[in-house]
């Protein structure tokens, strides 16, 4: 049984290594900033849901284009303060707040 299965698992294994240690890897090092990035990005997709906005109407918005919106949309996206900024002003919404 263990022999069939080894035989099995080797006529199917891709002929490209996988990649997923080093993508969980990435994932874990760089959890902080994609918390924040997914959040902001549900927070979007829910805007854009209420008002009825495609991507590129988004994107209008927010000067970019649909392309990057679709990034921002996928929650990984490493944002900067200045696109954090323009999506506030966009949707009229404060996406950080600071406790002092």
């Amino acid at each position: 049984m263990k022999e069939q299965a080894l035989k099995y698992l080797e006529e199917h294994q891709s002929e490209t290594p996988s990649k997923w240690r080093e993508e969980a890897q990435w994932r874990r090092e760089n959890h902080d900033w994609l918390r924040y990035s997914q959040r902001i990005a549900i927070l979007l997709l829910f805007y854009m849901k209420r008002e009825g906005l495609t991507q590129a109407a988004m994107a209008e918005r927010i000067g970019c284009t649909q392309q990057y919106v679709s990034k921002l949309l996928k929650g990984t996206e490493n944002l900067t303060i200045e696109t954090i900024a323009k999506i506030e002003r966009a949707t009229n919404q404060k996406l950080m707040a600071f406790d002092a």
